[in-house]
Parts: structure tokens; sequence; C-alpha cells
């Protein structure tokens, strides 16, 4: 078995670039960065930030580019791609991760590395929207695993 996914939250550094394939689909592309705080070899602190590259394909690019903007912060879920093709004789490769979900974070964009909100990319409703489904009721005692029919 293979398994090819990334999980990236993090906050755009330019506002997505909607274009149309020739067959009339819709294209979105735009990137996410994100931060890596870790401590060194002489423990002193340190910041790394990564750059990735996000393709969004369909209605689901429409919708991103009507609402995402620089700064904003967003939940992709997709697959690694690299494309490679000509250019002035020379061979130029990108790596990018195309989107099969994408998830609006908090407004204004601040990511702080917290979870990403629950907004979705339709844009129709959002966490403090409490006409959605009602969560269920968990069992507040202890589950024994033998009780389990599986």
């Amino acid at each position: 078995m293979y398994l090819n996914k990334a999980m990236i939250y993090g906050n755009l550094t330019r506002d997505p670039e909607l274009k149309a394939l020739p067959s009339g689909m819709n294209i979105c592309s735009f990137s996410i960065a994100t931060n890596r705080i870790f401590n060194d070899r002489d423990g002193k602190r340190q910041e790394q930030t990564d750059y990735h590259n996000i393709v969004v394909f369909g209605k689901q690019a429409d919708t991103v580019a009507k609402y995402l903007q620089k700064g904003s912060s967003a939940y992709v879920e997709g697959r690694i791609q690299t494309r490679s093709w000509e250019k002035d004789g020379h061979k130029q490769y990108r790596t990018e991760i195309v989107a099969d979900r994408v998830q609006f974070g908090p407004r204004g964009g601040s990511g702080g590395g917290g979870a990403p909100a629950a907004a979705s990319t339709t844009g129709s409703s959002t966490q403090d929207d409490r006409s959605g489904p009602a969560l269920p009721e968990y069992p507040t005692e202890e589950i024994n695993p033998e009780d389990i029919p599986f």
C-alpha cells in the first residue's frame, strides 16, 4: 500500500490566482507559509519557515479565490505532486500540493499554531452557527474494551 497525503496549516503568502484550463475547469494557485520552532544543539531557540505551493481545482478553486487573501490562515489536505517541463532548453521542476480539501482559518490570519477553524470552503456556515447538527452525547463512565462487539 502507498500513501501520498499532505496536511498543512499556515498563512497565505500571496493572493490566490484564479485561472481557467482549456477544458473550462477553474484552477487556483497560492502558497502557504508554515513555521517550526525548535532548539538547536546549543540550546538556542530557532525558527524555520517553509513555503508550500498549493493548487485547487473546480468549484473549490472559485471559493478559495473569493474568500482567501494574503495573510489569511488556511488548513489544506491533499497530495504532493512534482511537475516538470522544458523551458529554454532547461528542465524545470515544481513540487506542489494538489488540494482535496481547504478549510479557512480564523479571520485576521493570526496563525499561531493553533487548531484550524471549522469554517468550510462553502463559506455558508461557521463554528458559531448553532443550527448545525448536534454533537452526540458521549458516555461519562469508563468503557471496558471487552464490551466492544468487534
